[in-house]
């Protein structure tokens, strides 16, 4: 018995992965509204509530209308999101490799590394001794 020798035709299948690929198109688009519509801050609860009614009593024309309605300013959100993550994750690389001492606001990582240390030494977790060694290592570096 050979594969081919299948009583459901190659057009069928074809049809269903047409139909299965489409829910999954679907499925991500609604996903996707939702994300933006429950991320969304500029509107109240009970408009995000009529908009899930309106996607969950007609999705197809719901998700169409929602993303007609909002295409442009889901980009806009989605953009400001990358921005500001962006800006984040820049902020925190230049802590980090602030801290080498290679110049460049290399003074203010020096202070808060002492008050650190000032901080370790009231607490009891290093001696004077160990203190002054650090804040030596901090100044001179």
């Amino acid at each position: 018995m050979l594969l081919a020798d299948s009583s459901y035709p190659f057009l069928n299948a074809m049809w269903t992965m047409f139909v299965f690929f489409g829910w999954i198109l679907f499925i991500w688009l609604l996903i996707t509204v939702y994300m933006d519509l429950f991320r969304r801050s500029d509107i109240n609860g009970w408009v995000k509530t009529l908009w899930v009614i309106f996607t969950l009593v007609l999705p197809l024309i719901g998700t169409f209308v929602y993303l007609i309605v909002e295409g442009r300013a889901m980009r806009d959100r989605r953009d400001a999101d990358i921005t500001a993550a962006q800006a984040d994750y820049d902020a925190h690389i230049r802590s980090v490799a602030g801290g080498g001492g290679g110049g460049g606001g290399g003074g203010a990582n020096t202070a808060d590394q002492i008050a650190q240390a000032k901080h370790l030494l009231d607490t009891g977790a290093i001696t004077q001794d160990e203190f002054t060694r650090l804040k030596q290592k901090m100044l001179v570096n």
